[in-house]
């Protein structure tokens, strides 16, 4: 490289306007920064002020201030100090050379030394000072993000139990450990930075030559650098002193945890280390006065050696030749302690275990007892039934409705399941000529109800029947909505100006619109003109500056996402990725679920596909829809990172006894909580070492066809009788099979109503009985002559026939019972109609147009004795019995026609009056 540097002994006026020019324009760039970061943080105060969490705002900023603080002063300190005595100690030799440089001289100037430059001439406490002010600021930003670990080590609660190796409270290893951890990596950060700083200040000075031919360090630079080095081998002592308690979280294929060959080769490999790093450490510092390479080599090669041998090759053989040949018996303690820790860490210990008996005893006496289960099985499945909705009730191409969810109501006397989406407004999809500010930002500022159906039941053009429709929202058997306006939603993801000089657009109606004004206390206010130019800069809108719709009473709504709205507020819990509407009193609410989490429960199983092997569903979440307002309730009040979060917050989180009665009645299971414990309960439910070992009882999730092959099914919510239970109950279920096998072994549920509100139950098949499992029933469906007939008709008509998703399976006292339907699409259609309901029990496969029929044609075989007549015979025939008797085949006959309908009240009515008739006949025959 060749640098030609001309001129006379003026060019230094031009090289000060050039220093003068960069530091200007570093400091513009630094108020430019400032001023993003202060306009950030006055909307985050507004907004946080506006909503009732002020003190949430407090404490966070406070925390990353002390934060900032605190890693900014000491990493620049330690900095600086380096620095000092790097510029006190320097020797003042020129370089002779520097490695890839040719200086070329021009004009009558002799050549430049530009190192020689900058030692004379910068004046260096401000250089110092600056340099170690920068890097800092940079580790500073770095760390701040790191504020939560922080604020729960020093408001931590005691977990209440001890781990099997350390006998240390598990509220260590959640708050201690991985505030440790954090100082620990910005110690031996500031370490090697302080190294780095120290050692170009010594090179600018000359003690430090490298080039092809020379290399040579000063006695000064040694001294520093083993003062440094020794200290750095210092926060190496500490850091295998940390390890150990690492231990409890490697895996070593057969033991999550500390494992045979941790705890005896491992943990005292680690104690050696410590000794290592400690004589490394003193070495280094005696290197003071020796001043030689040597000593900090030798220092080194102690360590790194060690490392290798003690970490890496020592414990790697050691489980090859000594704990493999003997691994089961070696292994079976730290097997159970593993099992029992992750049970724990996921609450897979409170899992209750019962049998079930898998029978083959469905009758009409059984359904009718189980009709609160018959008539809550779902045959709608959420995308047919969004592409319906779509088509029926979006009503206007900017209105979109979301995946429907279930829940349960109860409407009409009877507990029903239902499906729900709301009507929310996507402005992104107004006419391309009307994406106007106004139209998005002022006019078109919210959704407009909801709409909800059964899951069961439909039209006789197979479409559901609609509970709510229509806007505005009309109530045809579902709860009534007083207040249908949606400005808080899962589609809402942009900011409105409400209460402006226009009114909003509320909803079609013909060939007019109605407009609407808001009268609610949701947003941040805007009226004021400093307010506009403090979000007109925050969304670098200069409308919100300019537009005359904006009044003194105008209010802007941002942050208007459900999820991004909690995350804002509480960034620290782990969302459910599935908010769900609750219409509750006249008004319409978000339910939230979310999680406490950590990676740090010792010897627990990581969870698959996320970063923790702990949560716990500590608290619900309750945004209106209308004003936004988000309110926190405690669910787990036992749970220690919550109690932590509360003490940290006590103002945010309220007992769950203070949500409102009727939004307690719609809390339910959260199913990404569900899944995680479905998934961990494969494995786990085996206790016993041995088993758990050699996987003999491992369980999987059902296959069921999907998307061209096959997927695992997914959990569904389902009303049900459990068996010896008294009513039926709102469940969150899953069934399961062993491990390469179809037949099904068990099912998992998950209560969602109170009070027995998230207990899980777990029932277990016997062993040596084959009950079929979901894939096998759908190969007996795709077997069945008539029904793969049928389809293949449909398909050359020009129709597209969808099969549901799931396959349900439908515990009925001890027997199951699967469903699925079958829905008819036009070939270029986007209406699908439910058209057919397979169902199946034992060796029977049936498919009818409703679900009544289909149980019909399954429990009542043609050409059959009625029950009446097997009842009665053996008994008396003439006179008032066979009157009785005649009577009694006649409500029979009636209960089958009722239930062929599906009208399951009428088949209860007269099914009862026929038990009666044979009660009585039962009695005259006996004279009892």
């Amino acid at each position: 490289m060749t640098i030609g540097i001309a001129g006379s002994g003026r060019k230094a006026p031009r090289h000060s306007a050039v220093v003068r020019l960069l530091i200007a324009a570093a400091a513009v760039g630094v108020c430019l920064i400032l001023l993003s970061h202060a306009s950030d943080l006055l909307v985050d105060w507004l907004w946080f002020s506006s909503i009732g969490y002020l003190q949430v705002f407090w404490t966070t900023f406070g925390a990353e201030a002390v934060v900032f603080s605190a890693v900014w002063t000491a990493t620049a300190a330690a900095l600086w100090l380096n620095g000092w005595l790097a510029v006190r100690f320097a020797g003042r030799q020129p370089l002779q050379s520097v490695a890839g440089f040719t200086w070329q001289a021009t004009g009558n100037m002799p050549p430049p030394d530009l190192l020689a430059l900058a030692r004379d001439q910068l004046s260096w406490p401000p250089v110092i000072a600056g340099g170690a002010g920068l890097l800092a600021l940079l580790v500073a930003a770095a760390e701040v993000g790191n504020w939560g670990i922080v604020l729960r080590y020093l408001y931590q609660v005691p977990y209440g139990a001890d781990d099997p190796l350390f006998n240390k409270d598990i509220g260590f290893y959640l708050f201690s450990l991985p505030a440790y951890i954090l100082i620990k990596n910005w110690m031996l950060l500031t370490l090697v930075l302080s190294a780095l700083f120290a050692g170009a200040i010594y090179w600018v000075h000359g003690d430090i030559e490298y080039d092809v031919q020379h290399r040579s360090i000063s006695p000064t630079v040694i001294a520093h650098g083993s003062a440094v080095l020794g200290l750095l081998f210092a926060v190496k002592a500490w850091s295998y002193g940390l390890d150990r308690y690492l231990l409890l979280y490697g895996d070593n294929g057969v033991v999550v945890g500390a494992s045979y060959t941790d705890i005896h080769m491992g943990l005292p490999g680690l104690w050696l280390l410590i000794g290592f790093s400690v004589i490394a450490a003193f070495a280094a510092w005696a290197n003071l006065w020796v001043r030689t390479y040597w000593l900090p080599a030798a220092a080194l090669l102690l360590v790194a050696l060690g490392s290798f041998v003690l970490s890496g090759a020592a414990p790697v053989l050691f489980r090859k030749f000594f704990v493999r040949p003997s691994e089961l018996q070696l292994e079976k303690p730290y097997i159970e302690r593993n099992i029992a820790l992750t049970r724990q860490a996921y609450n897979l210990d409170q899992i209750a275990t019962k049998p079930f008996a898998a029978e083959q005893k469905l009758s009409l006496v059984t359904l009718e007892a189980n009709k609160a289960t018959i008539e809550n099985i779902r045959l709608w499945d959420r995308q047919p039934l969004l592409d319906t909705y779509a088509q029926l009730q979006e009503i206007r191409t900017y209105y979109k409705f979301l995946a429907p969810d279930v829940d349960r109501y109860w409407l009409d006397g009877s507990y029903q399941s239902v499906m729900i989406s709301a009507r929310e407004l996507r402005p992104s999809l107004l006419p391309p000529n009307a994406q106007t500010w106004v139209n998005r930002h002022v006019l078109f500022t919210h959704g407009n109800g909801a709409v909800m159906s059964p899951v069961t039941r439909k039209s006789p053009e197979g479409l559901p029947l609609l509970y709510l429709r229509d806007i505005p929202p009309v109530a045809d058997g579902g709860p009534k909505i007083h207040e249908p306006r949606i400005y808080y939603g899962e589609e809402s993801d942009s900011y409105v100006i409400v209460k402006g000089s226009a009114p909003e657009f509320d909803y079609p109606k013909g060939k007019d619109n109605v407009y609407a004004a808001y009268d609610g206390t949701g947003g941040v206010p805007i009226g004021a003109m400093a307010r506009r130019m403090l979000f007109a800069y925050y969304f670098n809108d200069p409308n919100l500056l300019l537009s005359s719709y904006i009044t003194a009473d105008s209010r802007i709504m941002i942050r208007r996402n459900i999820r991004e709205r909690v995350h804002t507020i509480a960034p620290f819990l782990l969302l459910d990725h599935d908010p769900y509407l609750v219409i509750s009193n006249g008004r319409m609410f978000w339910m939230q679920d979310a999680y406490t989490t950590s990676s740090y429960f010792p010897y627990a199983q990581p969870a698959q596909d996320i970063d923790l092997n702990y949560i716990r569903n500590s608290v619900k979440v309750v945004v209106d829809a209308y004003n936004g307002a988000v309110d926190f309730y405690l669910m787990d009040p036992g749970d220690p990172i919550a109690a932590t979060y509360r003490r940290i917050f006590p103002s945010v989180f309220k007992p769950f006894a203070a949500m409102p009665s009727d939004l307690q009645k719609h809390i339910r299971y959260p199913e990404d909580l569900f899944l995680i414990q479905a998934q961990l309960y494969q494995t786990y439910h085996m206790e016993a070492a041995d088993v758990f070992y050699n996987r003999e009882d491992l369980w999987q999730f059902p296959r069921q066809p999907g998307g061209g092959g096959t997927a695992m099914m997914a959990p569904y919510y389902i009303i049900m009788r459990l068996p010896g239970e008294s009513h039926a109950e709102f469940f969150l279920m899953l069934p399961m099979v062993p491990s390469r096998r179809d037949n099904m072994i068990a099912w998992l549920a998950a209560r969602c109503d109170e009070p027995g509100y998230g207990k899980l139950i777990v029932y277990e098949f016997p062993k040596e009985k084959l009950v079929y499992g979901p894939f096998q029933i759908e190969a007996r469906i795709n077997q069945s002559t008539e029904i793969s007939q049928q389809i293949t008709l449909w398909n050359q008509m020009g129709s597209r026939v969808i099969r549901g998703a799931n396959l349900l399976a439908i515990p009925i006292e001890n027997s199951i019972l699967y469903v699925s339907p079958l829905y008819l699409r036009a070939e270029h259609g986007h209406l699908p109609e439910l058209k057919r309901v397979i169902a199946a029990y034992g060796e029977h496969v049936v498919m009818k147009e409703t679900l009544a029929e289909a149980l019909s044609a399954l429990f009542i075989e043609p050409g059959a004795a009625p029950a009446a007549s097997r009842t009665t015979e053996g008994m008396p025939v003439t006179g008032p019995a066979a009157s009785q008797a005649r009577e009694a085949l006649d409500r029979y006959n009636q209960a089958v026609e009722r239930l062929k309908s599906g009208d399951w009240k009428g088949f209860g009515t007269q099914f009862d009056a026929m038990r009666e008739l044979l009660e009585e006949m039962n009695r005259d025959s006996t004279g009892h």
